[in-house]
């Protein structure tokens, strides 16, 4: 009785080419006769034309990840200008009571943000009557102490969205907790508002606005009283 013949399929063609790596070698004429599809209708080409078109796909491909590289790198340039710009106009600010302005003008204008507000507690007693040391209820500041990232997202009737100038106008929003440095206490909230709904949103990344309220709550920290020096010694 005559053995049943196995049936030759893909994969065991697969197979065979794998292991054999010298078929073509042994039949190098099958390469030149090899008709394929052109990927583009139902015209056939040969075997070195479909490698070729291949290797352009993928050089394309790679073509627009650089091109998309190369934008990346001059936006983060650009934004790092900017950061830069602003952290010199605060560090040049001589009095401490105009850093809240300096804070919210300069994000105002460097970063094209339509409406900005901060509010700072713990201040020293010089400044505790000035416009951004009050208004900022006990609630607030709960809410401030307990955000670890930045709120990205809709006003959600949030207390800070008063503190703007134009509330009503303010349809997304950035909460922005002020700190002096990562395990600092928070001191304070910066908002950040736009009228375009999607300026803000839950998606998108907090690390550049987790940057902006360190520095800002660094700069903040001029408005707090200077810690008591120990009483001297008597020899």
């Amino acid at each position: 009785m005559n053995p049943v013949p196995h049936p030759i399929t893909e994969h065991g063609m697969v197979d065979f080419l794998l292991n054999t790596p010298d078929f073509f070698e042994r039949h190098a004429e099958l390469l030149a006769s090899v008709q394929l599809s052109s990927g583009h209708g139902s015209r056939a080409i040969s075997l070195q034309e479909r490698q070729a078109s291949l290797l352009r796909d993928k050089i394309k491909g790679l073509e627009t990840r650089v091109a998309g590289m190369i934008r990346n790198g001059q936006d983060n340039l650009v934004m790092a200008g900017k950061l830069q710009s602003w952290t010199r106009r605060l560090l040049q600010t001589v009095q401490a009571r105009d850093l809240p302005d300096a804070i919210v003008q300069g994000l105002v204008g460097e970063f094209q943000i339509p409406q900005a507000a901060l509010k700072v507690w713990g201040v020293d007693d010089a400044y505790a009557s000035e416009r951004f040391a009050t208004g900022a209820s006990g609630d607030a500041q709960v809410f401030a102490a307990s955000l670890s990232v930045p709120y990205c997202g809709a006003n959600a009737g949030f207390e800070a969205a008063g503190w703007l100038p134009e509330a009503a106008q303010a349809q997304s929003l950035a909460l922005i907790p002020l700190r002096a440095g990562t395990d600092a206490p928070v001191r304070g909230l910066l908002v950040l508002a736009s009228p375009d709904a999607q300026r803000f949103h839950s998606g998108m990344g907090t690390e550049f606005l987790e940057r902006l309220g360190e520095l800002a709550g660094a700069a903040l920290s001029r408005l707090r009283a200077p810690p008591a020096l120990p009483p001297a010694e008597h020899a």
